[in-house]
């Protein structure tokens, strides 16, 4: 999605995360966010909400610039 907005990885200024149970997957979500965006400085929200539109866990929300 991103390099289809004429974006990249490295242009990500903020990630919005929502969790359905944040006591219990924070942790690994935590572990597996600081491995895969290691380059990405970008401002990070969590949030823990009641249900998500699928049966999911997690999602992500991602905001970057464009060229």
């Amino acid at each position: 999605m991103l390099e289809a907005s004429s974006s990249s990885w490295d242009k990500i200024v903020d990630v919005t995360v929502f969790l359905t149970n944040m006591k219990k997957d924070f942790p690994v979500y935590n572990k597996i966010y600081g491995e895969h965006f290691t380059s990405v400085q970008a401002c990070r929200t969590t949030v823990e909400v009641k249900s998500l539109p699928t049966p999911i866990a997690i999602e992500l929300k991602v905001i970057a610039t464009i060229d």
